[in-house]
């Protein structure tokens, strides 16, 4: 059951003010305004600590880091500016809306090292001077079995610093164009697709480019995996923004409307050889991103056993 592709340990960062980011809301067509500021904080945290819960439970390794700065809301979603890698390996990336470059914490660093072997960190954080982007893996959905990096372009990938990480971590990019129902370009590819180790969760009608929708297709299918198709309307509420895990056992986790919208017989080809673990977080949604972007996950091998 174990994988290069389910981490079994994770980063998450517990937002004591969340709320939809201004910064991020012009490319960001899932985010949503709510009402009252206090009583969405309050509705978040509590979402949190329950997906924390559910998630241990599951046999998941959960480090929580909280985060007490009014000037992150998007801090939930770390996956954004720190990626880990087998061989001892950590990336640290230039985001493209300010104030979610504040969101960078060295203190999560240095407490990986503490608990994980660590070979060398590699940060190409100092290209924000330069306007360059390229938001983890959030910008990236990574076979890290078939050493391929799916790259959705838009001003949060550019193309330059994509092929400086594939070269660094040795991954082959493939970038392609991807647009929702409205013709609005997709603001990361994790929202569009993800990964598990005997399957693809993807929407190939958002990829306008026929030839290159096969040849993604393709691919997907060359390293093993079945192909799921998504709707666009399934990736609206957040099917595709999924990670598996290894816990227990090997685990999808998603969140409760991204279950609700599967059909049975996407659901029977997941469960073949992940089990379904649904967290709800209707509040945490509100920001554009969902389960995967708030999971950071660690591949890298640990030191002695400690609890966190």
């Amino acid at each position: 059951m174990n994988s290069l592709q389910a981490p079994g340990a994770v980063v998450m960062i517990r937002p004591h003010h969340f709320c939809s980011n201004p910064e991020t809301k012009g490319d960001n067509a899932f985010q949503i305004s709510l009402g009252d500021p206090e009583t969405i904080k309050r509705q978040a945290l509590q979402e949190f600590d329950s997906a924390v819960e559910t998630l241990r439970e599951a046999g998941v390794r959960v480090h929580v880091f909280d985060d007490t700065s009014t000037k992150t809301p998007d801090s939930v979603f770390p996956n954004n500016w720190f990626s880990t890698h087998a061989g001892g390996h950590i990336a640290v990336y230039p985001m493209y809306a300010a104030n979610r470059r504040l969101e960078r914490r060295w203190d999560v660093i240095e407490e990986l090292k503490r608990l994980y072997r660590v070979q060398d960190v590699i940060d190409y954080s100092g290209l924000e001077q330069d306007d360059l982007a390229l938001e983890g893996t959030g910008a990236m959905v990574l076979d890290h079995m078939g050493r391929i990096a799916y790259t959705v372009k838009s001003n949060r990938a550019d193309p330059v610093l994509l092929e400086r990480f594939c070269t660094h971590f040795n991954y082959e990019p493939m970038a392609f164009e991807a647009r929702d129902a409205q013709g609005r370009d997709v603001y990361h590819s994790n929202v569009l697709m993800g990964l598990g180790t005997d399957f693809a969760l993807i929407c190939l009608s958002m990829i306008p480019d026929r030839i290159r929708r096969h040849e993604i297709a393709n691919r997907l299918a060359e390293t093993g995996r079945e192909v799921i198709d998504l709707t666009a309307d399934q990736i609206a509420n957040f099917a595709g923004n999924a990670f598996e895990l290894k816990g227990k056992t090997r685990l999808l986790a998603l969140s409760s409307r991204a279950v609700d919208a599967l059909r049975p017989e996407q659901i029977n080809i997941i469960e073949r050889s992940a089990q379904l673990l649904p967290l709800s977080i209707p509040t945490l949604e509100t920001a554009g991103g969902s389960v995967r972007c708030m999971l950071a996950g660690v591949h890298l091998s640990p030191r002695e056993r400690t609890t966190s």
